[in-house]
């Protein structure tokens, strides 16, 4: 069966801190990978980036250290230490060294590690972030390996063949690797249930075994559990859905149902925890946040004051979308918990929109779930088609995506139909087809607010026009194919690698040397 995409691996989520989920929590997640795949505790790491890859202009800037130091360390992303990671490292006597190299690799945004512990174990591994916090382990000491974060493994370091012996424990529906590497073997043994460390000790005592290692999944959704969907196309899903009755939020929560195995229950739960995340997130932004590494100072309480005195429209719905999405954009730069949704660089645009539309319609803690779930289902297709990395897409895919994802949402809350939500995503993501990337300073902050604004905007029109029997002409299946073929296109100078578009603008380089002379002062911004 299809391994798709999940509404909470994939999606909406990962709940993080940090300019880039790309970045910080794709790197973190890496790291929390790679330091259980050592013998004891870490003592020394050195992260490499290849000279020709995406990150090498912006990788600290838009948070690979934060997240990789963070990962390493084994800090969990909610808690505030994540924000002195160095301090941390320093005191538990762990050297973490970053080095622009030269190493095979196949995708953009790859990054190696080679880790040592205090028991004088080591091992290199090769990762690539696949945008929006999601990643792949492709190489585990130059054995090709395709490990995601999302089952349960056993990786076992052997000096011979084991792979009929291996075979024969391996516990039912477990999927078993064998690699040879150079003068030795590597096995990865993975399964949606946990291995038990009575099998693990087991394997652990044989001769030819050098080193066992149990793997913890880290990915909210354990893949492995899926069940068969009675749809797979946007083609079928829309007939389905005509044929049963079922509104896009219905059909998202049944799509993460038959995905995860889990209960319907069980992942309204979730979703409501992430909305209550996303929605702090605009409180906090709306109180007030202050950080020293950022280039926009705190706006989002400027919109009431200028309604209050009469300056800007009095009680529009578009006032709060711009406030809201400025309030998750400055939580998000001030490093606080946010969720990627579906990206940090595009988090403002559904939690926004769906904020402002639900408090004007008055609407119940499981009528937005039901609205993020359709939002959801939008940003699955999306993940099957394009994916969402900005180094592979430009904007198109994280702004683009999110409009997509809202515009369903929205025409969810107002009780429309499948096809008029799956017609009101087709358009909002048609007006944003071929939108570059290009962060100013390589802060994740400008044009990205005004760019998050407008897909907010752009979803609410585009639903309204849905919603009032407007024509999409175009598929959305289409319209993601069109997306993939236009990135092409795209020269990579405006792919988030702060060489092209408004980062190279005289203002731009000026502000970029100026945050870079103030941290070397250590002045504050």
């Amino acid at each position: 069966m299809k391994n798709l995409p999940s509404i909470f691996n994939d999606v909406i989520g990962p709940v993080m801190r940090g300019p880039s989920s790309s970045h910080t929590a794709a790197s973190w997640r890496v790291a929390m990978m790679a330091v259980q795949m050592i013998d004891g505790n870490l003592k020394n790491a050195l992260i490499e980036f290849d000279k020709d890859g995406a990150w090498v202009t912006n990788y600290e800037e838009q948070g690979t250290v934060l997240g990789m130091n963070g990962g390493l360390l084994a800090i969990d992303m909610s808690d505030d230490t994540m924000k002195q990671t160095e301090r941390i490292a320093s005191e538990r006597g762990v050297q973490i060294d970053y080095k622009i190299s030269s190493f095979e690799n196949s995708h953009a945004n790859s990054m190696q590690l080679t880790l040592s512990s205090d028991n004088n174990d080591e091992v290199k591994i090769l990762a690539a972030s696949l945008g929006g916090g999601s990643f792949e382990i492709q190489k585990i000491d130059e054995g090709s390996v395709e490990m995601k974060g999302d089952r349960y493994a056993l990786i076992i370091w052997a000096k011979n063949d084991l792979d009929h012996e291996l075979k024969k424990l391996c516990p039912s529906g477990s999927n078993l690797k064998a690699v040879e590497i150079l003068d030795s073997y590597l096995y990865v043994m993975e399964n949606s249930e946990p291995f038990s460390k009575d099998l693990e000790e087991h394997i652990r005592h044989w001769n030819e075994v050098l080193k066992v290692r149990n793997i913890i999944p880290i990915m909210p959704v354990i893949s492995g559990r899926e069940k068969e969907l009675p749809f797979s196309s946007i083609e079928s899903l829309i007939e389905f859905s005509s044929r049963k009755n079922m509104s896009l939020g219905e059909l998202g929560l049944m799509y993460e149902a038959y995905r995860s195995g889990l209960a319907e229950r069980e992942l309204k739960d979730k979703m409501a925890r992430l909305i209550d995340i996303i929605e702090g997130s605009i409180s906090i932004g709306l109180e007030g946040t202050r950080f020293q590494d950022r280039i926009l100072p705190q706006q989002s309480h400027l919109v009431a004051k200028a309604e209050k005195k009469g300056n800007i429209l009095q009680g529009s719905i578009i006032n709060k979308i711009v406030a809201n999405v400025a309030a998750i954009m400055e939580s998000k730069s001030a490093l606080e918990v946010i969720v990627a949704n579906p990206t940090a660089g595009s988090c403002g645009t559904v939690g926004a929109a769906l904020k402002a539309v639900s408090d004007e319609l008055e609407a119940d803690k499981n009528e937005k779930i039901m609205a993020y779930f359709a939002a959801g289902l939008v940003g699955a297709y999306f993940a099957m088609g394009p994916g969402f990395s900005a180094e592979e897409h430009g904007c198109q895919v994280e702004c683009g995506a999110s409009a997509g994802m809202a515009a369903a949402a929205i025409v969810e809350l107002f009780e429309g139909n499948a096809s008029q939500a799956l017609g009101a995503a087709s358009m909002a993501i048609q007006n944003m087809i071929g939108l570059v990337c290009d962060p100013i300073a390589d802060r994740v902050e400008a044009p990205c607010l005004g760019k998050n604004t407008s897909a907010a905007v752009n979803a609410l029109s585009s639903a309204t026009m849905a919603l009032s029997g407007f024509a999409h002409l175009i598929p959305l299946d289409q319209v993601l194919d069109t997306v993939e073929r236009v990135s092409a296109d795209m020269p990579t100078c405006v792919k988030c690698t702060g060489l092209g578009g408004l980062a190279v603008t005289p203002a731009a380089i000026k502000l970029k040397e100026q945050l870079e002379k103030l941290k070397t002062e250590g002045n504050k911004i």
